[in-house]
C-alpha cells in the first residue's frame, strides 16, 4: 500500500498488485466499503497476468477521513490524481455501485483520461435517488433513513446492508465479511457520501463516455434497481448490458464463479 495526496491534501490509500502486469485494471469500490470487496477479482486478474490498481475512497478503508470533499467531483479528482501520479495509461476502469457513479464522473470531468474501457458493476448511476423528473431508484426518504441510521446506529446499518447484498444464500461468514468491511469505514465518510448518493445527478455523465463500456447488473438487485442499468445502457452509446438473472447488488460475490466468467470476458474482449 502507498498513499497518494489528492488536490486538497487528502491521502488516498492505493494498492498496486502485480505492477509489471501486461495491462492495468483500476478498481473503485462502492458505499460503504473498501477495496477489499474485490479480493476474488484481484486474485483472478493477477493470476491472468494483469496489473491491478485499487483505491480506498476518502473516508473508507485506510484513506484519510476529511470532514469535507465527498462530492462526486472531488472523489473523481482523487482518482485523477492517483492516475496522474502513477502515470497510468490505456487502463480498464471498473466501478462498483457508488464507485460506478464516480467512474462516470471521472469520464466526464477528465475526458476519459487514460481509460480504454469502462466496466460498471451494479452502478448507482445516473441518480441513486428519485427526483421529480426521474422516478427511478430509492426515494429521498429511504436514503434519509440510511443517513439517519448511520448517525445513530452504524453497526446496524452495516448489518442491514450486508444482508441486502445477496439474492442467493451465502454463508454467515461471508455476510460477516462484508459487514466488517462496512464497519471499517469512517462514520463521516459513510454519512457524507450517502448524502452525495442522495443528491448527485449524473445524467450528463452518461453522454461523456466514448470508450467501450460493459454494464453488468443483477436482475434481483434491491439496492440499485435494474431499471438504472437500462438507463445507463441507453445513455452510453458504446455500451453492452449484461444482466445476471439470479444476482443481487453484491454482484461481485453473489454468484462468484458466474460473475468472474462474465467479468473476465468483459476485460478481455
Amino acid at each position: 500500500m502507498q498513499y497518494i495526496k489528492s488536490n486538497d491534501g487528502t491521502k488516498i490509500a492505493v494498492y498496486d498488485f502485480n505492477p509489471k502486469g501486461r495491462k492495468t485494471v483500476f478498481l473503485i469500490h462502492g458505499w460503504p466499503l473498501s477495496y477489499k470487496i474485490f479480493e476474488y477479482q484481484i486474485n483472478l486478474l493477477t493470476d491472468c497476468g494483469y496489473r491491478v490498481v485499487a483505491v480506498d475512497l476518502r473516508g473508507f478503508g485506510n484513506s484519510d477521513t476529511p470532514v469535507c470533499g465527498y462530492s462526486y467531483n472531488q472523489m473523481a479528482a482523487d482518482i485523477f490524481h492517483v492516475v496522474r501520479r502513477m502515470t497510468l495509461r490505456n487502463f480498464i476502469l471498473v466501478g462498483f455501485s457508488m464507485g460506478g457513479a464516480i467512474a462516470l464522473r471521472y469520464m466526464n470531468l477528465y475526458s476519459s483520461f487514460g481509460v480504454c474501457k469502462l466496466i460498471l458493476l451494479s452502478a448507482a448511476a445516473p441518480c441513486f435517488a428519485q427526483r421529480t423528473d426521474f422516478p427511478y431508484g430509492k426515494t429521498v426518504q429511504e436514503v434519509n433513513d440510511l443517513i439517519n441510521l448511520a448517525k445513530t446506529d452504524r453497526p446496524q446499518l452495516c448489518l442491514n446492508f450486508s444482508k441486502q447484498l445477496f439474492a442467493n444464500p451465502q454463508t454467515e461468514a461471508a455476510v460477516d465479511w462484508f459487514r466488517n468491511i462496512s464497519l471499517s469505514a469512517s462514520g463521516i465518510g459513510t454519512i457524507r457520501s450517502a448524502v452525495s448518493l442522495r443528491d448527485e445527478d449524473g445524467r450528463k455523465d452518461l453522454n461523456c463516455v466514448h470508450v467501450p463500456t460493459y454494464i453488468i447488473h443483477g436482475d434481483k438487485d434491491v439496492v440499485v434497481p435494474n431499471e438504472l442499468a437500462k438507463i445507463q445502457h441507453k445513455g452510453i452509446r458504446c455500451s453492452k448490458l449484461i444482466t445476471l438473472s439470479d444476482s443481487g447488488h453484491g454482484i461481485i460475490y453473489d454468484q462468484l464463479e458466474k460473475f468472474n466468467s462474465v467479468f473476465m470476458k468483459a476485460i478481455t474482449e
